[in-house]
């Protein structure tokens, strides 16, 4: 599958001056969000991560995703994996499970995020499903910036990958991009101004 394709045919593969959700800057931007409008697509998706976890062998009761990002990368998966699907979200700047959502003691949880760059808020939301008695067995995502090594990439991890590594993390395509601290960022260098087209407004 040419997931590259798939996100530059949705236009979903932006050019220009962007402020990640790390508050790191970047050339690129992936917008999932362009790509998941489309049922089909998503479906097609989920559907070919499903298949690199189930290959795994991994066990799996549940995939939590924190919102607002991971939501319907979430629910496509768990629905390929056939399995309950839950989310976390922000109340106040930190990260809950609400809803009526419960988790059981060593409920089997996958993490599933749109875009993994360091993993940080999909340990955000790991932590409230291990408080709540939880066990998370992997993580899996539809893109991965490439800071973080997943199943099958010749992908190293860096310092700043957020993911545990006694755990397994799935995604169907690595996007290395160059991302800059703002202090050490060379487009603001130049003069122009960062902008945040995603789902979080830092």
């Amino acid at each position: 599958m040419d997931v590259r394709k798939i996100y530059m045919d949705a236009d979903a593969l932006l050019e220009g001056h962007f402020k990640l959700s790390s508050g790191n800057h970047s050339q690129f931007y992936l917008q999932s969000a362009k790509v998941l409008e489309d049922p089909k697509t998503a479906k097609l998706l989920a559907d070919e991560l499903a298949c690199q976890i189930k290959a795994s062998g991994l066990e799996i009761d549940t995939v939590c995703a924190p919102a607002l990002g991971g939501l319907i990368a979430g629910f496509a998966l768990a629905q390929a994996l056939d399995v309950r699907f839950i989310f976390a979200e922000r109340v106040e700047g930190v990260m809950n499970i609400r809803r009526g959502f419960e988790v059981s003691k060593g409920e089997k949880v996958l993490m599933c995020e749109d875009i993994i760059t360091t993993g940080g808020s999909a340990m955000e939301a790991a932590a409230v499903v291990k408080s709540l008695g939880g066990k998370i067995v992997g993580v899996a995502a539809l893109a991965n910036r490439g800071f973080c090594k997943r199943e099958n990439s010749d992908v190293e991890t860096k310092s700043n990958c957020k993911l545990p590594q006694d755990i397994p993390f799935f995604a169907l395509a690595d996007f290395t991009f160059e991302m800059y601290s703002p202090d050490a960022c060379p487009l603001c260098k130049d003069g122009s101004e960062a902008i945040k087209p995603g789902s979080r407004g830092n």
